[in-house]
């Protein structure tokens, strides 16, 4: 049997054999190189990275309200997380949501998946180059390939308006702390995120309560930015929600700045 060739993809192109190098774009931005070869290589890195981002803006540019689903890549078709993130999907695409997720196997293709159940939905993917291949998966209808992950966890949080993260490993955490610091600092507003799976997610959000909280290193408020569920129906709900309360308060700030300006002087 004829052995499969490495295969990587690299944004929009693809490698194999022995083009494949043994490290990615983030290695190699991150490494401490020796001497002063940072100096003449790292200005050009910035125009591919202002690149990738003027590619996914203008990609993701005109995608209606959108919801972001993470999860693990690790999850079997047969399992009961794959079929909760294929309900959740079909679920937000009903509401009218277009359904983000990284793109790859598992967790993420389930929801595309459940996206795609729904005429006329949105599914999306937002992939990234990793030392071993993760190929975008079937359901699908836009996906874009990025290099640099904070390029790409840029594209998460600027086109979506709320987090959905179903149980998963470092990948998830990484996402699910990220968005909650952009919250707690007020970097987004009115942005959900809710994690789906008490049985998955209690242990961490009792060492949050115990450790973080009772030691002050967060505050009591900070638990609220949190919601965990277990039914598909009310995260879904709780984006609507987070989504009317943001519109509410635009129409206030628009209603109040006409009326400033209409004041006599």
């Amino acid at each position: 049997m004829e052995q499969t060739r490495p295969e990587r993809r690299q944004g929009q192109a693809v490698v194999r054999g022995r083009l494949v190098p043994t490290s990615t774009h983030d290695q190699r931005l991150l490494a401490r190189q020796g001497s002063s070869d940072w100096v003449h290589m790292d200005p050009w890195r910035v125009l591919r990275i202002q690149a990738e981002f003027v590619e996914g803006f203008g990609q993701l540019a005109e995608l209606p309200p959108a919801v972001t689903v993470f999860g693990s890549a690790r999850t079997r078709e047969d399992s009961p997380d794959y079929q909760t993130g294929r309900k959740l999907g079909r679920a937000l695409a009903e509401a009218g949501y277009a359904v983000i997720t990284g793109g790859g196997p598992g967790v993420m293709e389930s929801a595309n998946r459940g996206a795609c159940d729904v005429d006329g939905s949105v599914s999306v993917g937002l992939g990234i180059e990793l030392p071993f291949e993760q190929s975008m998966n079937d359901y699908v209808e836009l996906g874009i390939e990025f290099r640099y992950f904070f390029v790409r966890k840029t594209m998460f949080v600027k086109y979506s308006c709320g987090f959905i993260a179903l149980p998963g490993g470092f990948g998830t955490l990484d996402e699910l702390f990220e968005a909650l610091t952009l919250v707690q600092t007020h970097k987004v507003t009115s942005f959900p995120v809710v994690l789906m799976g008490s049985e998955f997610w209690g242990g961490l959000l009792d060492w949050i309560k115990s450790t973080l909280l009772d030691t002050g290193k967060i505050a009591a408020k900070d638990l609220d930015l949190i919601t965990v569920t277990d039914d598909v129906d009310e995260a879904v709900r709780i984006i609507l929600d987070a989504d009317r309360a943001r519109s509410q308060q635009r129409e206030e700030e628009l209603e109040a700045a006409a009326a400033q300006i209409a004041e006599p002087q």
